[in-house]
């Protein structure tokens, strides 16, 4: 759900040109950008910001502060308008009650187009843009993490969240400091990895595990570039990274792991199905699946843990709720880690749902992306639109989580806004009617995040652990903003990282 999707990648030849041969190359790339920019609005188009520089059009100003950038526009040229940004032409969709216009011209607006030549640039997967049926059989897959299946990955994610405490966090009896982002991706990676990929058998497994990770942040950091129309090989020692990850993942090394989930089990099986099982590829497939299973956990939970300790009354509310379940279920907190919750029990905190919800809306960048397959008419509401062959179509919902018609005062925390009358509120309304979507962190439609079951479980338990066992305090307290060069897709990534400290509750 991410970025600009052009295919040229850009090749370099390592033999010597000739000056005039340059000269004459340079003059031809020039020229081709200048003729991509030189395109002039059509009747019936929306409204075209194309910006002063050839090919990368209003990029600087997008990348500077997207959000605002965005909304100037809105009101520039109203609620759809088309931008030129890093060569590709976006047509943004901004009104909420215009969404639907995506679903129902699916055909003609295609995602897997635009997620296969992502999977290309992020993680080396060629063979999934010319093969329909490995696409289909692969989705399949995400059965896997709903229902019966969820339920055994947050048992294995509470056994593995037990062992990182137990042996680790539990021994804290008196005020350890830490970096919160450091120590949030230090978790999340193990007990995510462990759960979905098995544990490791071979040497000294918490070595392994750290090198993993460290190697893993370094080429997530990398990411927003990778998937722009930027080559691997100009971005310093990402190209040896992917490798070194995608190695670590190939079926050899997945059969020396133990104890992996019914997803990847029988995303192995399928990919054995069109790959040899030595083929490189495969290793490529699961560092893709890991990047979705990880990378915008880690902020999110970062985040959610921030707004918590900045804002005490939120900490009391949520730690609450949790001490009334626990006794409602006959649970102590002693001195060993003996709490054990069911994904109902987790899903019946309504004010850590709503808290977790919160922290989305601020900080999810996501945009939900399409490739125009061919030209095409939108039939709004208001008035239609067309759109061209070879452009993107793209949501942007961070429009919509920030607007105060529809959350009241939408740059504050507050902790609550989610819930109504003592349950999980839903009804928020534009205009006087009453929004489908209101909150878009995960995308949607036939985009929308399989693994969101997962993430959010996942983080509502480990706040569930934390909140239990730990006595919490934040040290800088000052503001962190968000890092915004992640642009249109994920969680957005703290400014700076901040120092908290940590102990057992006595």
């Amino acid at each position: 759900r991410a970025g600009d999707e052009s295919a040229g990648m850009g090749r370099f030849s390592l033999e010597p040109l000739s000056l005039p041969g340059l000269a004459v190359g340079t003059a031809l790339l020039l020229l081709a950008l200048c003729l991509r920019a030189w395109r002039t609005r059509r009747p019936g188009e929306p409204p075209l910001i194309k910006g002063w520089l050839p090919y990368l059009g209003v990029a600087l100003k997008f990348q500077k502060d997207p959000l605002n950038y965005i909304k100037t526009l809105q009101k520039q040229h109203g609620d759809i308008f088309t931008v030129l940004l890093g060569g590709k032409y976006i047509t943004f969709i901004l009104d909420p009650f215009q969404y639907q216009l995506l679903l129902k011209n699916h055909k003609q607006l295609s995602f897997r187009i635009f997620s296969n030549k992502l999977l290309v640039k992020a993680f080396s997967i060629k063979k999934l843009s010319d093969n329909d049926e490995m696409n289909d059989e692969l989705h399949l897959c995400y059965q896997l993490l709903q229902g019966k299946s969820l339920d055994i990955l947050l048992e294995n994610l509470m056994q593995n969240l037990k062992q990182v405490f137990e042996l680790q966090l539990l021994k804290t009896t008196s005020w350890e400091t830490a970096q919160l982002f450091t120590f949030c991706s230090s978790i999340v990676f193990e007990i995510t990895f462990t759960t979905i990929y098995g544990k490791v058998l071979a040497g000294n497994r918490k070595k392994l595990i750290s090198e993993l990770r460290d190697d893993f942040l370094k080429f997530d950091d990398k990411f927003p570039y990778l998937i722009s129309n930027i080559p691997i090989e100009l971005l310093g020692n990402t190209k040896s990274l992917q490798k070194k990850l995608i190695k670590c993942l190939t079926s050899e090394n997945l059969a020396k792991m133990q104890g992996c989930s019914e997803v990847v089990q029988m995303r192995q099986d399928i990919l054995e199905k069109y790959y040899v099982r030595e083929d490189f590829e495969i290793g490529a497939h699961h560092l893709g699946f890991l990047w979705a299973s990880v990378a915008n956990t880690i902020p999110t939970m970062f985040w959610a843990m921030y707004y918590l300790l900045r804002h005490p009354e939120a900490m009391s509310a949520v730690r609450d709720e949790i001490d009334r379940l626990l006794q409602s279920t006959g649970q102590k907190k002693g001195s060993g880690f003996s709490i054990h919750l069911t994904r109902e029990q987790l899903d019946s905190l309504i004010c850590l749902e709503s808290t977790v919800l919160e922290v989305l809306r601020l900080c999810s960048f996501s945009s939900t992306i399409r490739f125009v397959q061919e030209d095409l008419t939108l039939d709004s509401e208001t008035e239609d639109c067309y759109l061209r062959k070879g452009d993107l179509v793209a949501i942007f919902p961070p429009i919509s989580h920030g607007d105060p018609e529809i959350f009241e005062a939408p740059e504050e925390f507050r902790y609550g806004r989610f819930i109504e009358d003592g349950k999980k509120k839903t009804t928020f309304y534009k205009r006087g009617k009453k929004l489908k979507c209101y909150l878009m962190p995960f995308g949607f439609g036939t985009s929308k995040c399989p693994g969101r079951f997962l993430a959010v479980i996942e983080i509502k338990q480990l706040l569930v652990v934390l909140l239990t066992y730990f006595d919490l305090e934040i040290i800088d307290d000052k503001p962190i903003g968000l890092n915004r060069k992640r642009l249109m897709f994920g969680i957005q990534h703290p400014e700076s990282d901040v120092l908290f400290r940590y102990k057992v509750k006595s």
